[in-house]
């Protein structure tokens, strides 16, 4: 009987082994299908296979195909060089001749390099599926989407797919570090291996560029924006080097930061000002030597002259000076530039919003045509909630790359539960009014292509070592939705949710609806309990998680961002005030100018208000402002209880990775409202309204809470 016990115990153990998931396989899991009638379905469509092989790019897409069929249908890839009825036909019209010939090849002539064709076809009489591209890449990206759709149980039946991304560049930029800290990473350290490149060559490396494959991102920048020069030196190169080797099957660029007083730090001179013929043959034979190593280099990113980096600006000279003289130096080679205009300075008397543009836009139509100016979402520094960037619409000569931030620096890094899609959705739909109704933040990146043959789009990376990949199983959803968008600016950030759902987790609608109303409600929620109404940048000054609405020095103060006295809260930028609103466009500019138009989620963004003025609620600003802040907890229990009627229908070791971070998370956003409420109070002098409890503590205790912490958070969280 005990070896019955025994024998039984192991086997539960080796069912939950191999039930358990741990996030590693991201969105590309290739489990197998469990509807008996597309199972089916599915291996009499995919039972021939032609797909010739020519590339690396091709190798790659026949291995992913390989990896597809025998995860979800358990059918190993058959070649066949007969053309028989549901044959699967892969390739360009060079690998297979015989497409030079067919009506859809006119089609295929009109697509970008990137695009792709997915048809139900006649082919010399037999009725086959064809994964169809001009060029190697291509057909990578749709073996991708032919995978998907059995992914998310799709019908294969009839199909008519035709794709190309709507954006030339589809970067990652990783904050990482040469000593393998990330600057605002929270998932571990840096996926790569500095010093055992470019001999040894992690796995990781392979899964992270087919990862970013499968949903169309083909740069990857490496290291920080706040650079450190060496990684330009030879050494530090062939290490790039090896990881570009790595990723040039998928498609993907190595791109690396260049810190612009390298000439003087690793050079030997004594300058590094862009107008110096020295320092520009300097740039002229570093670039040659960074395409003697990696062929397909696609360029530099710079942070310059702000937050204390180095910069053109130290010469007396423009960011364009600085910008065209990397330009010049890539140019021969098809390098691009990827110039940051996030610049501000510590000046108290400047109001921090109304700098980027006021450096650039004069600048417009003074950059080399392979320059991207490159503003974040937003015009201060990538808040819960911002307006977008006034810049988009303001620099018709000029293109410019859009800045999203993935890594969660300022919304509860890996600890809580924020689906971004939303966010980006919101600014990407802004209308910037540049040509009228219509001139959407999409629509300017996306025009970029007819007037400069070019467009980009970059965020900053989220991923780490972790064994997930993102900290929180969740962030993945914020690399898949970055990625979609990159593909296509126009996507419904609902829709790309429920297909992250679907491949991450189930296509049962009992699991797909909860989870999606949670990614939906997710990031309203975290503006709710930290920031709402158009409040910005009251975080921990030093790690950016937790608040810290009454940091005060002589160099840095919160007060600057709300602007809170016993009267009323919120910061004019009104033509009455820093006259940031006159950035805009109409009908914009005037919008945001009046308070009885203004949207309530920019309110204290424009405007000082008083602590009684009425809302369109009905309320006053201060009892709103507190039901934000309550409002947003409830949210995350919501959001708790939600997820855990999903228990026993999600393996086990990812639903108790969420719950765990959910608690954390309704402790932290508990530690927001209490601490923001009484804050604010101190100067209201109002009291909170009938119906809400009162924090336990006092303003002095949650002023002295650290981060990371010191104190019992069990207790705090069980509260």
């Amino acid at each position: 009987m005990k070896k019955i016990v025994v024998l039984l115990f192991l086997i539960v153990c080796c069912v939950n082994l191999i039930y358990s998931e741990n996030g590693y396989d991201l969105w590309l899991r290739y489990k197998k299908v469990d509807n008996p009638f597309l199972y089916s379905s599915y291996r009499e469509k995919n039972h021939h296979v032609i797909f010739p092989c020519s590339s690396d790019k091709l190798l790659a897409a026949k291995n992913e195909l390989r990896n597809g069929f025998l995860g979800l249908l358990d059918l190993q890839l058959t070649e066949t060089e007969v053309i028989e009825n549901n044959t699967l036909v892969v390739g360009t019209p060079k690998t297979i001749p015989a497409f030079q010939h067919q009506p859809f090849i006119q089609d295929i002539n009109k697509l970008n390099d990137d695009g792709f064709v997915i048809r139900s076809l006649n082919f010399q009489g037999k009725q086959v599926t064809g994964i169809i591209a001009k060029t190697d890449i291509g057909i990578l990206y749709g073996v991708f989407r032919y995978l998907r759709l059995m992914q998310m149980h799709s019908s294969i039946e009839r199909l008519a797919i035709t794709e190309e991304p709507s954006l030339k560049y589809r970067v990652l930029n990783h904050w990482d570090n040469l000593n393998g800290t990330i600057e605002r990473g929270y998932a571990g350290s840096s996926l790569w291996d500095w010093e055992r490149l470019p001999t040894y060559k992690d796995k990781r490396y392979t899964d992270y560029a087919r990862a970013n494959a499968s949903i169309g991102i083909n740069g990857s920048i490496l290291n920080n924006v706040n650079a450190s020069a060496k990684s330009l030196r030879a050494d530090w190169l062939v290490k790039a080097a090896g990881l570009a080797d790595v990723f040039r099957p998928y498609g993907i660029k190595v791109y690396l930061t260049a810190k612009f007083s390298a000439p003087k730090e690793i050079g030997g001179l004594d300058t590094a000002d862009p107008l110096d013929p020295k320092v520009k043959q300097w740039w002229k034979d570093k670039v040659k030597e960074i395409y003697a190593l990696i062929p397909d280099f696609g360029g530099f990113l710079v942070k310059a002259n702000s937050e204390g980096q180095p910069g053109p600006q130290d010469y007396g000279r423009t960011h364009a000076d600085g910008a065209n003289m990397l330009a010049d130096a890539l140019e021969p080679f098809g390098g691009i530039v990827f110039w940051r205009a996030f610049v501000y300075q510590n000046e108290r008397h400047v109001d921090r919003v109304v700098t980027g543009y006021n450096e650039f836009k004069p600048l417009d139509g003074t950059f080399r045509r392979n320059v991207f100016v490159q503003p974040k979402n937003g015009p201060i520094d990538f808040q819960p909630r911002e307006p977008f960037h006034p810049l988009f619409g303001a620099m018709p000569n000029t293109p410019l790359a859009m800045e999203f931030q993935i890594t969660q620096e300022n919304l509860g890094h890996a600890g809580h539960l924020v689906y971004l899609g939303t966010l980006y959705e919101e600014t990407l739909q802004s209308d910037t009014y540049e040509n009228g109704t219509g001139s959407t933040v999409s629509r300017i990146l996306q025009n970029y292509n007819k007037t400069y043959g070019m467009s980009a789009i970059a965020g900053v990376s989220n991923i780490g070592s972790d064994l997930n990949w993102t900290g929180h199983l969740f962030g993945q959803a914020n690399w898949y939705a970055f990625g979609r968008l990159a593909w296509n600016p126009d996507l419904s950030s609902k829709d790309i949710a429920k297909e992250w759902v679907r491949l991450t987790f189930s296509n049962k609608e009992e699991i797909i609806d909860p989870i999606l109303n949670m990614m939906l409600m997710s990031r309203e929620a975290a503006v709710n309990y930290m920031m709402p109404l158009g409040i910005n940048h009251i975080m921990n000054f030093d790690t950016h998680n937790g608040p810290e609405p009454w940091h005060d020095d002589p160099v840095w103060t919160a007060f600057d961002y709300h602007k809170v006295t016993k009267d009323s809260i919120g910061v004019d930028r009104t033509i009455n005030g820093s006259n940031a609103v006159s950035q805009y466009r109409s009908p914009v500019k005037e919008e945001f100018n009046d308070i009885q138009k203004c949207p309530s989620i920019y309110l204290l963004w424009f405007h000082r208000v008083p602590w009684n003025y009425k809302m369109p609620s009905g309320q006053t600003l201060w009892n709103e402002l507190v039901a934000h802040y309550y409002k947003g907890v409830d949210e995350v229990e919501q959001m708790q209880n939600i997820w855990n009627r999903l228990k026993g229908k999600i393996d086990n070791e990812r639903f108790e990775h969420v719950s765990s971070l959910l608690k954390l998370q309704k402790g932290e956003a508990a530690w927001w409202r209490d601490a923001c409420v009484l804050f604010f109070q101190q100067y209201s002098g109002l009291p909170i309204p009938e119906g809400y409890s009162h924090p336990e503590h006092s303003l002095e205790y949650y002023k002295q809470i650290p981060f990371p912490y010191n104190w019992d958070q069990t207790n705090f969280f069980e509260k």
